[in-house]
């Protein structure tokens, strides 16, 4: 397996990972490209025999104090095999590099195996938004790391 830079040819084995991970709240094509190629952004895909098992995506503009994580997909089949946590510790050595000093993200209050991985790696719970992810209506556990 390897973990590497997305790029624009990897949109639609994203999407299918997208679509199957957040079926009511996906991010649009459109919104998903974007991310993609824009310099305050890094993205990478976890491949196995040449194809795509998993994304995550970080927001982080270099020289800034802070950092968030947008994103962090895996094939339902492939799960619980570690491989959401490399993909984690990349973008968290990415945010670093680009002289981040916190990185932030939120995760769905009713997807305990993800809390559980950022708790993991020392992220703490700072927060929650009621009914953030909607049409679901579930709140969002902010949460934040010190690198």
């Amino acid at each position: 397996m390897t973990i590497r830079p997305a790029t624009p040819t990897d949109l639609d084995a994203i999407m299918a990972i997208e679509n199957a991970s957040f079926p009511t709240d996906a991010w649009s094509t459109q919104a998903m490209a974007a991310e993609l190629v824009t310099e305050y952004s890094h993205y990478v895909v976890d491949e196995d025999d040449d194809a795509v098992i998993g994304y995550a995506g970080l927001r982080s503009i270099r020289g800034s104090a802070d950092a968030d994580i947008q994103t962090i997909a895996l094939l339902d089949a492939r799960r619980g095999e570690g491989r959401g946590r490399a993909m984690l510790r990349t973008l968290l050595a990415e945010a670093s590099a680009r002289g981040a000093r916190e990185v932030f993200l939120e995760v769905r209050a009713d997807n305990p195996a993800a809390e559980g991985l950022y708790l993991s790696e020392g992220f703490e719970e700072i927060g929650r938004r009621p009914r953030y992810y909607q049409p679901d209506d579930v709140d969002a556990i902010v949460m934040k790391v010190k690198l």
